[in-house]
């Protein structure tokens, strides 16, 4: 594939991302509000619905990964996915019940199946020295695409009411759709070998370690919806929490990119080691500085964390991976890493429930600290 080919399709998967992020986005501001206020959920049900969502992304990634390397195609994962996520906004919009959003819930997170292949793609169209940039501007435009959608969801959430918002967010990922149809063409391959699957001894220890190191991490990483209760708890009123979403969103948005760039100079290890220690920080802000002001610089901790940690740990997973098991690898990374969501905000939305709001945050911090401690014995490529 040529480099003008090669940019043509990371820019097409660019702009589909943001128009997904952006009808997505539409929702996710006040998603924890939807199943808590209207729907009539606690706290363990909320992060029951969030973790597993988490849970068939993970599963749905690592499905999609391997069997997209055994008939090497991934187009077609990429438009369904998106479709499928339209579709489910559909669904909640017409639930009544907190128990409807679970069919739902899941229809929408098996659209992720479009993550592992199109990161692949993404992956084989790029040199080594632009594979940091090219995953970093997929993740800016995806946070892009979730910052316009959380300012439309803050001018007409009042006006529409929150099924009506819905409604309206399944339209941009039907245009999505479209775009994959008409602008990505299918790489064809040139390798005849037959694919049999991935097996641990294809992977050497140092992957093995920051799988097992990411998994610690993911299980204390629990969802942004504890967040945005929590600054509810603190005195915020409803009406701001959108506005919470859209700090964090933007700083992540507006930092992805450098941090991706940053990657490529200084290593992938380094720039994953700040995105924790940032989450240490946020964990630590939210327990010891409740003041208005204070939530308001955790949140923007948060959007630091975030825009560090999303391309550039794809990016670190695709390097350290065997590039015939490109896609398999990444799908099964982020299988194990989000089977670990479910507990992680399930146990968060327990402890909440059973005994202080504050203690999931010290929970976190103390498993933030062994994963950074492994990091350190982690080698780049």
């Amino acid at each position: 594939m040529d480099q003008k080919e090669s940019k043509k399709t990371v820019r097409t998967f660019a702009l589909a991302s943001f128009l997904n992020d952006l009808g997505s986005d539409m929702i996710y501001p006040v998603w924890p509000l939807f199943v808590t206020t209207v729907l009539g959920a606690n706290m363990t049900v909320l992060g029951f619905i969030d973790g597993l969502g988490e849970a068939i992304v993970s599963i749905s990634q690592a499905v999609s990964g391997y069997i997209s390397d055994r008939i090497r195609k991934r187009k077609v994962f990429v438009w369904l996915g998106y479709l499928l996520g339209s579709i489910s906004r559909v669904g909640y919009a017409l639930s009544s019940l907190w128990q409807h959003l679970i069919p739902f819930r899941i229809l929408d997170r098996v659209g992720k199946i479009r993550s592992a292949p199109r990161d692949a793609i993404i992956a084989d169209v790029s040199t080594k020295e632009e594979r940091g940039k090219n995953f970093g501007l997929l993740r800016a435009m995806d946070n892009l695409g979730a910052v316009c959608g959380i300012i439309i969801c803050i001018l007409f959430f009042e006006l529409l009411g929150y099924r009506n918002l819905f409604l309206l967010a399944a339209i941009p990922s039907a245009i999505g759709v479209l775009l994959i149809f008409a602008l990505i063409k299918e790489r064809k391959t040139t390798d005849s070998k037959i694919y049999k699957g991935l097996s641990l001894k294809d992977l050497d220890k140092n992957f093995r370690l920051f799988l097992l190191l990411s998994s610690f991490f993911a299980l204390g990483s629990f969802s942004y919806s504890f967040l945005l209760i929590y600054a509810k708890e603190c005195g915020f009123q409803v009406g701001f929490l959108p506005v919470l979403y859209l700090i964090f969103t933007a700083v992540a948005s507006v930092f992805s990119l450098p941090f991706g760039k940053l990657s490529d100079k200084i290593g992938r290890r380094s720039i994953v080691m700040v995105s924790y220690l940032l989450w240490g920080l946020v964990c630590l802000s939210f327990l010891f500085i409740q003041s208005y002001w204070g939530i308001i610089l955790s949140f923007v901790l948060y959007g630091l964390h975030r825009g560090a940690l999303e391309p550039v740990q794809k990016t670190f997973v695709s390097e350290l991976a065997p590039t015939h098991y490109r896609a398999s690898v990444l799908g099964g990374f982020q299988m194990v890493v989000g089977l670990c969501a479910l507990p992680a905000s399930l146990i968060a939305g327990i402890l909440w429930d059973k005994i202080s709001m504050f203690i999931p945050f010290y929970f976190s911090l103390g498993l933030t600290i062994v994963s950074i401690i492994m990091l350190l014995f982690v080698k780049e490529k």
